[in-house]
């Protein structure tokens, strides 16, 4: 039994079953952990959430932005871009199985025995395992309910942008949303800082990269995230995996295996210009 995690997939259907078949996949014996934005961009967001869907508990998925912003664009909350290429899924017929599948879908997976974290983005330095574990089940619960679409038109905005264990309702959300699916700098005391998107070399002090500032999670877990396709997967310390390698941009697919920490990678199929920016981009 082997666990593969996989970075952004960005509806490149394609790439993701060359991918898993190139190292042999076989649900039921294997565990696939992604590392959300399964949707937008590339042309088989459809595809990619029926295949992952369909593998039930052989899939372990987080939520990316792009993923909440497509249940934005299912709730009518925001509009579908056609750079986002998933008319295709919202017109589907088995679109609301989908998406209603999608928006259950949690924002923090942790392995206990592997001591594995896994978000989108990344954890926040300024929490503990247990308030990553809290604040993200939180913003699932809200998601899970009838009243989605009310949290969903909240989630957009950049403030509160420090934590504090007082926040409550949409503030305390949307931070959680922000720090989990959107972060990539904060400032030395942890403070998210939500504009820069230059690589870490390039950013202006004194900003840091968020796995650069240790923190009680990194200190005691192996964290796996997504979102940062500049970083091409490099330049983390050890025990934090960046996973995507921009697929969806003309890069590749990346693959890790978790048990001998092997890596394997998939070219991708296309090239899309564009780059990834707030929730809503």
């Amino acid at each position: 039994m082997a666990t593969y995690l996989i970075g952004d997939v960005h509806g490149c259907f394609d790439e993701l079953t060359a991918l898993l078949k190139q190292v042999s996949f076989t649900p039921g014996q294997d565990t696939l952990w992604l590392t959300g934005d399964l949707v937008a961009r590339g042309p088989g967001s459809l595809d990619v959430l029926r295949y992952v869907r369909g593998l039930g508990d052989a899939a372990r998925i987080v939520l990316g932005n792009h993923d909440l912003h497509l249940l934005a664009v299912y709730a009518g909350i925001s509009r579908n871009k056609p750079k986002d290429r998933v008319s295709a899924l919202l017109d589907a017929p088995d679109a609301d199985t989908l998406l209603n599948w999608l928006r259950r879908q949690p924002l923090l997976q942790v392995d206990e025995e592997k001591k594995l974290v896994m978000a989108h983005a990344g954890i926040t330095p300024q929490w503990d395992i247990d308030t990553a574990i809290a604040c993200a089940r939180d913003v699932e619960s809200v998601l899970a309910s009838d009243s989605y679409p009310l949290f969903l038109d909240a989630m957009y905005g950049d403030m509160p942008n420090h934590w504090d264990p007082h926040l409550t309702g949409l503030a305390r959300l949307r931070f959680t949303t922000n720090a989990l699916t959107r972060m990539r700098y904060c400032f030395p005391n942890g403070q998210l800082e939500m504009y820069c998107k230059d690589t870490p070399e390039n950013a202006p002090a004194p900003l840091k990269p968020w796995f650069a500032i240790p923190g009680p999670v990194s200190n005691a877990y192996s964290i796996a995230f997504g979102h940062w396709a500049s970083l091409e997967g490099k330049g983390t310390p050890e025990g934090i995996y960046a996973l995507d390698t921009g697929c969806c941009w003309g890069g590749v697919l990346s693959c890790l295996r978790w048990e001998d920490k092997t890596w394997f990678t998939q070219v991708s199929l296309r090239h899309n210009e564009g780059s990834d920016s707030a929730i809503a981009s």
